[in-house]
């Protein structure tokens, strides 16, 4: 028997209902979120994985130097990681499984790295550009707005095109910077996947909270399977937290993996 048959075998799919809602639950399929030195949202997203989602989750320590091989989606949560020393994100890329994520991702696994995830999804070059101290030159942390301007991914194919989302934002490094070359790529390949709005959708420079070139909230690397964001999907999952906008992301991830399993 092919491992494709192996994995297909192994592959059970549960139902039942939460919030209304039928979720699938799979048992072979599991996230891995990386706790790096200063994490502090490592169990935001744990909690929304396995307990609003119903899925497999583990943490992996920082120092850990491989990936178990029946995950299938990897979250590099938010906080300080390190302490923030030097930059956000310049010495967690040093950890040893952040090359195992590395390679995870070339492979084409599943990555999302959410706030200091982004942060050093960038400093480790899964991502281009780079973070800058936020224009005001302050910690923002608030509910703002972003526009899905690429539904096209394994993140965001939940969502319809221009989709205003409600969704927080906590942080002092924001401020997405790239030279033009790299911001006419992200431009062009649509790699663009969420941007600071109004309301409406509409996107200026009124209402960009932390001075990111086009408004950046978020960006995936050439195939999509990599993506960084500033905002925090793992904290508006639930109505009771004010918003539940960023649940669907998550819900897409899991439809991804069950296609790929």
């Amino acid at each position: 028997m092919g491992k494709t048959q192996l994995i297909s075998a192994a592959l059970l799919l549960f139902f039942f209902v939460i919030d209304k809602r039928v979720v699938i639950f799979v048992l072979y399929s599991m996230f891995g979120i990386v706790v790096f030195p200063g994490s502090n949202c490592d169990h935001d997203c744990y909690y929304v994985v396995k307990y609003v989602l119903g899925q497999r989750a583990q943490f992996i320590w920082h120092k850990d130097s491989r990936l178990d091989d029946d995950i299938r989606a990897i979250i590099l949560p938010g906080g300080f990681s390190y302490g923030d020393y030097l930059r956000a994100g310049a010495l967690a890329r040093f950890s040893p499984i952040v090359k195992a994520v590395n390679e995870f991702a070339q492979k084409g696994g599943v990555v999302i790295g959410i706030c200091n995830g982004f942060q050093i999804l960038l400093e480790c070059g899964l991502l281009p550009g780079a973070m800058l101290p936020n224009k005001n030159l302050k910690f923002i942390c608030k509910y703002v707005n972003v526009r899905v301007d690429n539904t096209n991914t394994p993140f965001t194919n939940t969502y319809s095109p221009g989709q205003v989302l409600k969704i927080p934002i906590a942080h002092a490094m924001g401020n997405y910077f790239a030279d033009a070359p790299v911001i006419d790529t992200l431009t062009a390949s649509n790699r663009i996947v969420f941007r600071y709005c109004d309301d409406n959708g509409t996107v200026s420079d009124d209402v960009n909270p932390n001075g990111a070139m086009l408004n950046i909230a978020g960006i995936t690397n050439e195939t999509g399977n990599v993506l960084g964001m500033m905002p925090h999907p793992e904290r508006c999952v639930q109505d009771i937290l004010g918003s539940s906008d960023g649940r669907a992301l998550f819900e897409a991830m899991i439809s991804n993996m069950i296609k790929i399993a």
